[in-house]
């Protein structure tokens, strides 16, 4: 019970909003092909499969970036009792579950299109690279954005459509997305970067942190209203996409870099912003 115990804080299941925030942007790409190839019974077995594709990567992520990390980790005060940083299981037992997850993720990459299984090959890079970009550029956020978003590409491919500008638009949204509410994440650990040397946007921008993420999330709006604009006018798509933004507006309102809770609070509001456009998107059908 212990071990099972030390295997969830290991994998963060017990801290859903991680998956989550992989998954909203593999829904928003099923839903926008779904506009076009209006297979319902594909669309949902779909959505199911990158649901749990989105929970072993992120288990499989988090325990990575927590081996390379745990030197940082014990240095940190929100971070130094994860148990790799703790000593309460070893970095072979960790690396263990790493490869189990990667493969049973593999086995559901394989229901996919030969095109969708290469891209989800692809993605295992960007995710096994992130934790090292900490190290080496301020803008470890934006990679993050690439690797989490990849699944929007993966989606709509996996509906068999080829890759188009408008699916690229939607992934460049997504992306800024990520760099805001990443941002607003990264605030909590400000003062302990700065003496340990982990490089963020949020350090990077510190002394305009608001008007960051206002820029980054103002990006995510324009971009799918551009895309969504042949479809707003008075329905609930519309009614949809008004209160996505109203999310995005009450995070920059809401956050403030002196109150860490805030900063948790607004990151995690997040899967409702995740949540709604995935609603809007999936309405115009």
């Amino acid at each position: 019970m212990q071990h099972f115990k030390i295997l969830i804080e290991l994998t963060r299941l017990n801290k859903p909003i991680g998956f989550m925030l992989l998954f909203w942007p593999c829904s928003w790409g099923l839903a926008y092909a779904y506009l076009i190839n209006q297979n319902t019974t594909l669309f949902i077995y779909y959505l199911i499969l990158f649901f749990l594709g989105s929970i072993l990567m992120r288990s499989a992520g988090c325990i990575f970036n927590d081996i390379i990390d745990k030197d940082l980790d014990k240095k940190v005060k929100r971070t130094k009792l994860r148990p790799i940083a703790a000593g309460k299981i070893s970095i072979t037992h960790s690396f263990f579950y790493v490869l189990i997850l990667c493969v049973l993720a593999f086995l559901i990459l394989l229901q996919f299109n030969f095109l969708t299984i290469l891209l989800g090959v692809g993605s295992m890079f960007l995710a096994f690279s992130y934790p090292f970009m900490k190290r080496i550029t301020y803008w470890p956020q934006l990679f993050l954005g690439l690797t989490f978003n990849w699944g929007i590409i993966m989606a709509w491919t996996s509906m068999d459509l080829a890759v188009s500008i408008e699916i690229l638009l939607l992934y460049i949204a997504a992306i800024f997305w990520t760099l805001g509410y990443d941002t607003i994440y990264g605030a909590q650990d400000m003062s302990d970067d700065e003496i340990i040397g982990i490089k963020s946007t949020s350090l990077k921008f510190k002394n305009n942190i608001k008007l960051f993420v206002s820029f980054s999330y103002l990006v995510t709006v324009v971009l799918i209203t551009y895309l969504l604009k042949d479809v707003m006018g008075q329905n609930i798509s519309s009614i949809l996409i008004l209160f996505f933004i109203l999310t995005l507006i009450f995070q920059i309102y809401k956050f403030n870099i002196h109150n860490s809770s805030s900063c948790l609070q607004c990151f995690k509001f997040n899967n409702i912003s995740g949540l709604v456009l995935f609603l809007s998107i999936l309405s115009i059908s």
